[in-house]
């Protein structure tokens, strides 16, 4: 399920930055649509969250940002209103010592709420550094400024790879240390079956009936347990992972779009086109226009 969640993010917009700070430094992150991370990787700072006390941070910390929460990061603690908002870009930090260096990462989701596994956990959750973390983990950081990942050929696959690592990789590692939430990213047995079938087979057209039957369940009582386990029915689900799939075709291939429609399960290209501005508010046109150019 952690897989799945990670992978229903990279419809949205992949950024990843790295940030220096000296002195009485803080930066506010707000109205995030989607998840990230931040990863300490030299000096301290501060975990400021609008409804819990400040949380100190050292080398090899890693902040998941699970479904968007407002927060921030600082030099001491503070109150979130205070800092200042981020500054958003992709130019590289100043050279040079700095108190402290941290990686942001993060998938913007342009419409639609987080995967349901995410939005059950809690926001924002703190993975602490264990034994040698802090040096895997900056290893990973180095990858995100390599020569060529940045803007290179193929960077904007690279770059989505290398935030599902960081964040499968973070998610794993907490929800090792709580066990109780680990249960929140599991789903009714029955409901996995179809899940699965949904999650590997896009593009059949699958009925209730059809997916119930796979669950083992009357139409009616796999409804009930699809929707209470999930958040929606699984029809709207069946919608929105489709979508979800065929977003993230638009983004990482050329393939036309009469191709990516068949691959999600339409039977045309203009019942996709419709399908997908009624769920993303733009044509599947404009939105790969978008990632392209966001990327470059």
């Amino acid at each position: 399920m952690i897989g799945q969640a990670v992978a229903s993010l990279r419809a949205g917009r992949g950024t990843v930055r790295r940030f220096r700070r000296s002195g009485a430094w803080g930066i506010g992150y707000a109205g995030l649509t989607g998840s990230g991370f931040h990863l300490i990787l030299r000096g301290t700072a501060w975990l400021i969250s609008a409804d819990a006390p400040p949380v100190a941070l050292r080398p090899g910390d890693v902040v998941l940002i699970t479904s968007g929460a407002d927060h921030g990061l600082s030099a001491a603690p503070a109150r979130l209103r205070d800092l200042p908002p981020v500054a958003l870009g992709l130019d590289p930090p100043e050279p040079g010592p700095a108190d402290v260096e941290f990686l942001c990462g993060a998938y913007r989701l342009e419409r639609g709420p987080a995967h349901p596994a995410l939005a059950a956990l809690p926001d924002p959750i703190v993975v602490p550094a264990d034994g040698d973390q802090p040096e895997r983990l900056r290893a990973l950081a180095d990858l995100f400024d390599a020569d060529g990942l940045r803007s290179g050929p193929g960077a904007g696959v690279t770059w989505p790879a290398l935030l599902d690592l960081m964040l499968v990789h973070a998610l794993r590692r907490w929800l090792a240390r709580r066990p109780e939430h680990g249960r929140l990213m599991m789903t009714d047995p029955a409901v996995a079956v179809a899940l699965r079938a949904i999650h590997d087979s896009p593009q059949t057209r699958w009925t209730v009936t059809q997916l119930g039957h796979r669950a083992g369940l009357s139409r009616a009582a796999f409804t009930r347990r699809f929707t209470a386990s999930v958040g929606e029915p699984p029809m709207r689900y069946l919608t929105g992972w489709r979508l979800n799939c065929a977003a993230r075709l638009l983004r990482d291939t050329g393939e036309p779009l009469a191709a990516i429609a068949r691959q999600v399960g339409y039977a045309t290209e203009y019942a996709f086109a419709a399908a997908f501005r009624r769920e993303f508010g733009t044509a599947p046109g404009r939105f790969r226009e978008r990632q392209v150019s966001g990327a470059q």
